[in-house]
């Protein structure tokens, strides 16, 4: 299968939804771009930041809330260019410099200091279009960590299990979440605390998470989510996960957690949020609703109540919307985080050039 053709059925699964899931996606979706990176023709740094973001283009157009990957790659690419090019700009500038190098002597310290500043603050764009040898092998090798990252991602988070969960504790949350599954159940190997699971309507996913932890010893109690708030004044903390964290700290995270993560700021109880740093994407939630996916609204009312269906109008969405205000802290797998850090971890992860990916 040719790369043009690994890229179409990549769309071609993403739209039919059998690549689903923040952490599936993002795995199938780096090692597609290592395929591309190693099979395509490109000349420079330019060329190949222009066919990944076109490309980008055509992934989130075949699923808008998937996990975003991309930016994090382009990162990579800019940062290893500057990298393999900075010795040469220190040839060019020691040059320079030995050239005068009686004027230099007669500089203070002071105006050193000065005109660094000036020429950070008037350094011209960086021209990815000079050709650096050995670029592909380095994007490649930092393409390869990101994927062990996030195949180890959740061995990481569960690490940190006892940090933040202490004994005789009562934790609340919501549905099924593996990253949080895990979480608990490392905890679970040294401490004794309960966990009460609502069970997260439609898709009952608390369900099974309550099965999975009982099975492991855990004190176990299933509510429904109508229950929410009125068992959230005995909960100590409330631990979720989410699909997405926004550029403003805000979470995309799966329907019924704006329900638990508003009971929790009535109450002045902590939500911990557990995600992977590949979650963090630079956009902004301006309109919720094209972050959303509607389901099959059988799994609601079904479609045996005919003469019901027709005068209401049913909406299943999979996501929730939850502001920043309503989260305590994010735990990654570089530790835990407030939601007014997530702007710097931006400016970490991914340049300003690719927080939008159009082209």
């Amino acid at each position: 299968m040719t790369t043009s053709q690994s890229v179409d059925h990549f769309v071609s699964q993403l739209k039919r939804r059998q690549i689903y899931g923040s952490n599936h996606t993002a795995l199938e979706t780096a090692q597609l771009l290592r395929t591309v990176i190693s099979n395509s023709r490109w000349t420079n740094a330019a060329s190949l930041i222009q066919h990944i973001r076109e490309l980008s283009v055509r992934l989130l157009q075949a699923q808008p809330v998937g996990t975003i990957i991309q930016p994090r790659v382009l990162h990579l690419i800019r940062e290893e260019y500057r990298n393999s090019t900075k010795e040469l700009c220190k040839v060019d500038s020691s040059t320079s410099l030995d050239s005068d190098s009686h004027d230099s002597t007669r500089s203070t310290a002071g105006e050193s200091s000065m005109f660094n500043l000036l020429a950070e603050s008037t350094t011209p764009a960086t021209d990815y279009s000079r050709q650096c040898y050995q670029l592909k092998q380095l994007i490649i090798q930092g393409v390869n960590e990101i994927i062990d990252e996030l195949e180890s991602v959740s061995d990481t988070l569960a690490q940190q299990s006892l940090e933040h969960i202490h004994s005789n504790e009562i934790i609340m949350t919501i549905g099924r979440s593996k990253a949080v599954e895990r979480f608990l159940l490392a905890a679970a190997k040294k401490r004794q605390f309960q966990v009460i699971v609502a069970e997260g309507s439609p898709t009952y996913g608390g369900h099974h998470l309550c099965k999975s932890l009982a099975a492991a010893g855990v004190e176990t109690l299933l509510i429904s989510d109508a229950a929410i708030f009125a068992l959230m004044a005995r909960v100590n903390k409330v631990i979720i996960g989410c699909h997405a964290v926004t550029a403003n700290g805000g979470l995309i995270a799966p329907s019924g957690c704006q329900l638990i993560a508003t009971a929790a700021k009535h109450h002045s109880t902590p939500v911990c949020v557990v995600a992977g740093l590949y979650k963090l994407t630079p956009i902004y939630p301006e309109n919720h609703d094209t972050f959303n996916i509607l389901g099959n609204p059988d799994s609601v009312l079904s479609f045996a109540d005919g003469d019901l269906m027709s005068k209401v109008n049913i909406v299943n969405p999979h996501f929730d919307y939850v502001p920043s205000p309503y989260v305590s802290l994010f735990i990654t797998n570089t530790g835990g985080h407030p939601p007014s850090y997530v702007y710097r971890l931006l400016r970490e992860m991914y340049d300003l050039e690719d927080y939008t990916l159009d082209v």
